[in-house]
């Protein structure tokens, strides 16, 4: 048994949303998000071991998404914070779902997502279209849909 190409989920296929506020927003200017979870561990030294073992302490939760410069969105988010210190959080959904495969759907919410760095202003006689890198961070996520096996 071996991997067949037309099994893997295309990038493209899929669909991402943000809840601000209890409003949805399809974030159709999306070219790539990547959310990661990081571990968090200590070291536990034992008697009779020479080396260490490592105890879970914890997680973090980075992400960065790529969208195309054309959404005041997160900007105007990041301002409000700049201005009044009041600051948002929102949660992030992402579908994959390429109907060309048997893999079915994956939705995973990213929650209480919150900015950490986005472009306030861009120029550039050498981009054909402009689009800029986000990077937040998130405290919680849930898995709704599992592709299937």
């Amino acid at each position: 048994m071996f991997l067949k190409a037309e099994q893997i989920v295309s990038g493209q296929a899929g669909r991402a949303y943000a809840n601000i506020d209890g409003r949805n927003r399809e974030l159709l200017y999306l070219k790539s998000i990547d959310a990661a979870v990081t571990k968090r561990k200590t070291a536990v030294r034992t008697l009779g071991r020479t080396g260490d073992q490592y105890k879970a302490a914890g997680w973090s939760g980075q992400g960065k998404m790529v969208i195309y410069y054309m959404t005041s969105l997160f900007r105007e988010l990041m301002l409000s914070y700049m201005k009044s210190g009041k600051d948002a959080y929102f949660d992030i959904v992402v579908v994959n779902e390429d109907e060309n495969t048997g893999a079915g759907r994956q939705t995973v919410v990213l929650k209480n997502c919150n900015l950490d760095s986005l472009s306030l202003a861009r120029l550039n006689v050498d981009a054909d279209s402009l689009d800029e890198e986000v990077s937040f961070t998130f405290d919680g996520a849930e898995l709704l849909d599992s592709f299937s096996e």
